[in-house]
């Protein structure tokens, strides 16, 4: 069973993340990121979900910056309800791009990299947008569990300037 278990999660991450062709005009990343800046703590605001975050609440992204220059990544969250059990990944993520450090190949099932890109990051490292080049999922992230609703909105906006329907888009509860 835990072989056919396996296959099954090696199945969906080739679907889910090896797939498609590219949709629309080549996904820019930022110019530059600061690797050590953009480690630790980010919540999830809003997002194109897939498949295993459906229902997120209280879903947080933390990367940490490991000695041969991987990212640990660690994903948590409740599902369904904040009440809810806790979910848990640990994607390993490596950085594509050494000169922006803005590119990653997101690593849930070895030896699947999927397509990561950080598309937007203000100055002070406080808000960011993870798009992908299918332009398929999107995350809008944040260091603080909520954004101001003109945040969000110019967030939204660089979203939908990117390609994507902002009509899949869902917020993310958070209450911490």
């Amino acid at each position: 069973m835990r072989t056919a278990t396996k296959f099954a999660a090696l199945a969906c991450a080739v679907i889910l993340f090896g797939g498609c062709a590219a949709k629309g005009p080549e996904m820019k990343t930022v110019d530059y990121v600061d690797i050590d800046r953009f480690m630790g703590p980010w919540y999830v605001i809003a997002n194109i979900p897939t498949f295993l975050e459906k229902g997120a609440h209280n879903a947080v992204e933390t990367y940490t910056l490991n000695d041969d220059g991987t990212i640990a990544t660690n994903f948590k969250f409740r599902k369904d309800s904040f009440d809810g059990k806790i979910k848990e990944y640990n994607p390993k993520a490596f950085v594509m791009n050494q000169e922006t450090n803005a590119l990653w190949g997101m690593r849930f099932v070895w030896p699947i990299k999927a397509d990561y890109r950080i598309v937007h990051l203000d100055d002070e490292y406080q808000h960011t947008i993870i798009g992908r080049q299918n332009r398929d999922y999107v995350w809008i992230m944040a260091r603080t569990p909520t954004v101001s609703d003109a945040d969000y909105d110019q967030l939204l906006s660089v979203v939908e300037s990117l390609g994507y329907d902002t009509s899949k888009i869902e917020t993310v509860p958070q209450r911490w």
